[in-house]
C-alpha cells in the first residue's frame, strides 16, 4: 500500500477490497478527524475484526510512534470482558493500525437517540459494566480520558437476567500521545466537550478520576435525556464544567430516586478529590440509591443490530463508537 492512501481524502472506498497488514478491508463503518475505521478480514485466521487505520503524519512523528506502540501493548494486555479486546497493533507502509473484535450491536449514543432516556435499571445494568471495564484499565495504568454514550457498545446479553452487554470501546491509545506529540497545542485537550471533565479542560493531570466524571455524564444524560450542561457555545459550554452546577436529575426526572442527586453531584464535583475513588464506586452508590428491583414495565434496553450505513449518511460525521459496531448492510 502506497504511502498516500486518500484515508482522509473524502475516497474511502478506494481501499475496499485492498490489503492492509493481512487484513483485507470491507467496507468504512467510522471516521474521526485522525483515523478510519474499516470492517476488515483477518485473512491469516479468518475473523472479521474492526481495523483501525490512523492518519498518516501520525507515524512520522517518531515521539507518538513509541507512545502508540507503548499504549497498544498495554491496552491489548487487559483482558476484561467489558472491553473490546486489541488483537494486534503496528506498522505497515507508513500506517498505524489497530485491529480489534468486531462486535455486532449499537452504540449508546444511537440508542439515546433513537429512544431517549432509558430506563433506570437498565442504566444501572449498563454503568456497573463499563465501570468495571474503567477500573480495570486504571489498575493498568490507563485512563480513557473520553468516556462518551459513542465509545459504549451494546450488545445482546446471554439472559433475561442480563439482556445487555456492553463494551467500552476507542481506548485513549491515541488521546495522550496526541496531547505530547505536538499534534494539540497547549491549553488544548483530547475529549468530547459534553463529557470532559474540568481538570482535562484546564490543562492539570488526569487520573481515573477524571472517567469518574466522565461516566457520570453519560449516566446523567441516559437517565435525563440530555448531558448535565447545555450551552449556546463551546467556551461557555467549557465554562460549565468548570465552574457551573448542573440540575439536579429529579428536576428533569421526577421518578428517580431523590437520592441520586447527591450521588450524581459528587461524582461530578469539580475537584477530583470530592468525587468518588473509584467508578465502581460510584455505580455502587447510584445503585443504592434503589430499594427493590425494577417494575415489569421497565422492560430491558432493546439492541438495534442493524444500524444504518454511516458511512452512506456524510451529512452526518461518524462517531468514535464506531471502531467495532455493526451498521447494517
Amino acid at each position: 500500500m502506497a504511502h498516500d492512501t486518500g484515508l482522509f481524502s473524502g475516497r474511502p472506498s478506494e481501499l475496499i477490497g485492498r490489503q492492509v497488514a493481512g487484513y483485507r478491508i470491507e467496507r468504512e463503518i467510522g471516521r474521526g478527524g485522525m483515523a478510519v475505521v474499516y470492517r476488515a478480514r483477518d485473512l491469516r485466521l479468518e475473523r472479521t475484526v474492526a481495523l483501525k487505520l490512523l492518519a498518516p503524519e501520525l507515524a512520522r512523528n517518531d515521539t507518538f510512534r513509541l507512545r502508540f506502540t507503548h499504549e497498544s501493548r498495554a491496552a491489548a494486555a487487559i483482558d476484561h470482558p467489558h472491553i473490546v479486546p486489541v488483537f494486534e497493533a503496528g506498522e505497515t507502509d507508513g500506517i498505524l493500525y489497530i485491529a480489534m473484535r468486531y462486535v455486532e450491536g449499537s452504540d449508546l449514543r444511537h440508542l439515546l437517540d433513537r429512544r431517549g432516556p432509558l430506563a433506570p435499571a437498565a442504566v444501572l445494568r449498563i454503568a456497573a459494566q463499563i465501570a468495571s471495564a474503567l477500573d480495570a484499565a486504571h489498575e493498568h495504568g490507563l485512563v480513557h480520558r473520553d468516556v462518551k454514550p459513542g465509545n459504549i457498545l451494546v450488545a445482546r446479553g446471554t439472559d433475561s437476567d442480563h439482556p445487555e452487554h456492553a463494551y467500552l470501546t476507542d481506548f485513549g491509545l491515541t488521546k495522550k500521545s496526541l496531547s505530547l506529540t505536538g499534534f494539540t497545542s497547549v491549553g488544548q485537550f483530547v475529549g468530547t466537550l459534553d463529557y470532559v471533565a474540568p481538570e482535562q479542560i484546564a490543562g492539570r493531570p488526569v487520573d481515573g478520576r477524571c472517567d469518574v466524571y466522565g461516566l457520570a455524564c453519560v449516566v446523567y444524560e441516559c437517565l435525563t435525556g440530555r448531558p448535565p450542561f447545555r450551552r449556546d457555545d463551546d467556551m461557555a459550554l467549557l465554562w460549565a464544567h468548570q465552574y457551573d452546577q448542573p440540575p439536579p436529575p429529579t428536576e428533569l426526572r421526577p421518578d428517580l430516586p431523590p437520592e441520586s442527586d447527591a450521588v450524581l453531584t459528587k461524582a461530578l464535583a469539580k475537584n477530583p478529590e470530592d468525587r468518588h475513588p473509584s467508578c465502581r464506586a460510584f455505580t455502587t452508590a447510584l445503585r443504592n440509591t434503589t430499594t427493590e428491583a425494577p417494575p415489569p414495565e421497565h422492560p430491558p434496553t432493546e439492541v438495534d443490530l442493524h444500524l444504518p450505513n454511516t458511512a452512506a449518511r456524510p451529512e452526518q460525521p461518524p462517531r468514535w463508537a464506531a471502531p467495532v459496531f455493526r451498521d447494517g448492510g
